[in-house]
């Protein structure tokens, strides 16, 4: 059977699954659709929790940025430390607490426990930014995999996709997703796995990816470790040593702590925890999602690394046994003729892969062209008449999708990582736009503009939401902006910066007033927004050249990736000072936030 009838076949598969459970979980109620009737086991909803956060830049991404990162792998396990990290933080100081508040929605909360209006709708700005800018990465997700194993057009891919999602999320709502999640899950996480356990055994004998990854290197008898036979290879190409910690601390701390408060306050993986029937529910659930999660999340350095050291030893063959300049470069010839090597034809045709010959030698010279002048690959590029590095483009989308393919393994397993990478772009997309759509239908639609709004009415209202909402991200995703490559960086600032520190101060503070906590949202917003756009290069600074996007000039060496961190602390310290110089809250909120943090019962919080 070709390779293009078995994606046929895995993707079809996954996608039937997906809209009978869709049909079998129909949303009946406004509670089912906003969370589920609260009835979801904490074991299903951790693994829909798991498939809800591992989306296209977990299984996609991830590994790829840690295989080609220009300052070596060691310092991507911020994105390991950051993302688990906080699960432990909504475990232990959100998930229970909100559960009992007993809402549906983060704005919900915040204008609740801020006896505001105005805090809820500006939560409800924070959210949509939020949410928007994520959909778009788990959009190109889609395409990028449609575009390869299905051998059609990223807008076609598109499209397919956000009709699956349009069935499954618009007549499901929270019911229907948290069940078709846990079925995404099981597919994402199998074929994740499943091309690991068969590399590692390829490159290590270990049948565990994790060991494999601190194993010997079988291709020499087990004379190098793995990874310490891919530090020799790529330093000898003249990169960075893959194990080499050559990040700056105080950045590498705050982008992990960005990561982590960003995490806990993304407003699609919060709302998954008012799904539990109890409040003990909530923490459990937050558990058994970082078990579900840390079955990818230690498999993926492995992933990556084994990646890299493929790709490696695939342009210059001779690197598998010795070292990389000790025979020639891949040839262009042995490219256009060899099935083993059909790969790279195919993910050239896609564009996220390109090679060009530059010296007109028939072969593909692999290496870094920027090497300072006193290293070897440098002199020998002098010596043998190198034009430069001539794999002139692979995008890190294309490392965990084209690992099989690389490792030879077979068609089948080629077609489950597709599948695989649909589940969890699909799965995440399904999320956000719920997040989207419960903001417009319950919190502008209900809680501001029309508040006697009938059962029936919001229900409907929800689901025009969620189609306008599929229609937006399909536009972005059909036309990304052009800073579509670091959204994440504004997705996770931004909620690091406004939504976490107005969830934290509203449970454990009950000084914290309205005029606070819209003034220190507003803050974060502002500042963390503006650090990314300006250090980004995003707009023209007047007076400058324009170079923002440049270390050297990054406010003591913060990245717009760790900005949220400190943006978080604008937040908190803002919120601090307005409410220390303004009426204390009313008593009964004062009142309302002892109840919440009341360790018993299984209630929603007492409210007068």
């Amino acid at each position: 059977m070709d390779q293009f009838t078995l994606n046929l076949i895995f993707v079809g598969a996954t996608f039937a699954l997906y809209v009978g459970i869709a049909v079998w979980a129909r949303a009946a109620t406004t509670s089912e659709f906003y969370a589920a009737g609260q009835g979801v086991h904490p074991v299903l909803n951790g693994m829909a929790t798991g498939a809800d956060w591992m989306s296209a830049a977990s299984f996609i991404s991830m590994a790829g940025i840690i295989a080609l990162s220009p300052a070596g792998g060691y310092t991507q396990s911020a994105f390991l430390m950051g993302w688990t990290g906080g699960y432990v933080l909504l475990a232990l100081l959100l998930a229970p607490y909100l559960r009992k508040f007993g809402r549906f929605t983060v704005p919900e909360f915040i204008g609740d426990r801020f006896y505001s209006k105005g805090a809820r709708l500006l939560a409800v700005l924070c959210l949509i930014i939020i949410s928007i800018t994520y959909v778009i990465g788990q959009m190109r997700g889609v395409g990028v995999t449609f575009s390869r194993f299905l051998e059609v057009s990223t807008d076609v891919g598109l499209y397919i996709g956000a009709a699956i999602v349009f069935v499954y999320a618009v007549f499901g709502g929270m019911k229907g997703i948290t069940y078709t999640q846990v079925a995404q899950y099981v597919v994402l996480i199998i074929a994740y796995t499943v091309p690991a356990v068969f590399i590692s055994l390829q490159l290590t004998g270990n049948f565990m990816p994790q060991l494999g990854l601190i194993g010997d290197y079988a291709p020499t008898g087990g004379q190098h470790t793995l990874l310490a036979k891919l530090d020799m290879v790529v330093t000898e190409l003249g990169f960075t040593a893959y194990t080499a910690d050559s990040g700056n601390r105080l950045n590498m701390f705050l982008f992990t702590m960005s990561l982590m408060i960003g995490t806990a306050g993304l407003p699609h993986v919060i709302i998954r925890f008012f799904t539990v029937p109890k409040v003990a529910d909530a923490r459990s659930s937050a558990g058994w999602a970082l078990v579900f999660i840390a079955l990818l999340y230690t498999v993926a350095p492995a992933v990556g690394s084994m990646a890299r050291l493929n790709l490696t030893t695939t342009m210059w063959p001779s690197a598998i046994s010795s070292t990389a300049l000790s025979g020639p470069a891949l040839s262009r010839a042995d490219i256009d003729s060899k099935p083993e090597l059909s790969w790279i034809r195919t993910w050239e045709n896609t564009g996220l892969l390109d090679m060009e010959d530059k010296n007109g030698d028939g072969l593909i010279q692999y290496y870094n062209d920027k090497a300072p002048a006193d290293h070897p690959i440098t002199k020998a590029a002098a010596e043998q008449g190198w034009k430069g590095n001539e794999l002139v483009k692979i995008d890190n989308d294309i490392m965990v999708l084209a690992n099989p393919e690389i490792a030879a393994l077979p068609g089948w397993v080629i077609a489950l990582v597709a599948a695989g990478a649909l589940a969890a772009a699909l799965s995440t997309a399904a999320g956000l736009l719920l997040a989207i759509s419960s903001a417009i239908s319950h919190d502008l639609i209900k809680g501001s503009i029309k508040p006697d709004i009938t059962e029936k009415g919001e229900l409907q209202a929800a689901r025009i939401s969620m189609t306008f909402a599929i229609v937006l991200a399909t536009w972005l995703g059909l036309n990304p902006p052009g800073f579509a490559a670091q959204v994440v960086a504004l997705a996770f600032g931004l909620a690091a910066a406004t939504i976490f520190p107005a969830l934290m101060m509203g449970i454990f503070s009950k000084r914290i007033n309205k005029e606070g906590a819209i003034a220190g949202m507003l803050l974060g917003l502002v500042f963390t927004a503006s650090y990314i756009f300006v250090y980004k290069g995003w707009f023209f600074i007047p007076g400058t050249n324009n170079l923002a996007d440049i270390p050297a000039n990054y406010f003591f060496g913060i990245s717009p990736l760790s900005i949220g961190a400190v943006g978080a602390l604008v937040n908190f310290i803002a919120a601090y000072v307005v409410s220390s110089v303004t009426a204390a809250p009313p008593a009964h909120i004062q009142h309302l936030v002892e109840s919440i943090r009341v360790p018993k019962g299984s209630g929603t919080a007492v409210q007068h």
